[in-house]
């Protein structure tokens, strides 16, 4: 099993959005490196749920019931699409500005190549967003 990032705005699609649909085709990566990512997960993998625009915040967990598949609906021949289904949100969503404060997640992509869509998350990442999300602010 390996662990993930993926970035939405949450006005084109929220945590509460998959929640309420039970599942969804993560579709429409367009950059290369976030593609490469994308056909390396695997059914089982877990994600973290995360919102761009004014949240930036890790606000959810999912985990894909349906590794890579061609994207029907790009003309990119490389684009693929993963399905996720909601695992649970986090007790608190955990901000970019916290993130970027933790001398532990500097070197995390999240914080080096902000524009990314997909990233790998180690699983000591994982482990710190998970203490942060039970943090009080």
């Amino acid at each position: 099993m390996n662990l993930w990032l993926f970035k939405q705005e949450p006005e084109d699609f929220s945590y509460a959005d998959l929640e309420a649909a039970g599942k969804t085709l993560w579709d429409g990566v367009g950059n290369p490196l976030a593609l490469k990512y994308l056909r390396q997960i695997s059914k089982g993998d877990k994600v973290y749920f995360y919102h761009t625009g004014k949240e930036k915040a890790v606000v959810g967990e999912m985990l894909v019931s349906v590794g890579p598949q061609k994207d029907a609906n790009s003309a990119n021949e490389k684009a693929v699409v993963v399905e996720v289904v909601p695992s649970k949100r986090l007790k608190n969503p955990v901000s970019l500005n916290q993130i970027k404060a933790d001398s532990s997640l500097s070197d995390w992509e999240l914080v080096r190549i902000p524009r990314l869509s997909v990233m790998p998350v180690t699983i000591a990442q994982w482990n710190r967003i998970q203490e942060l999300s039970k943090e009080i602010l």
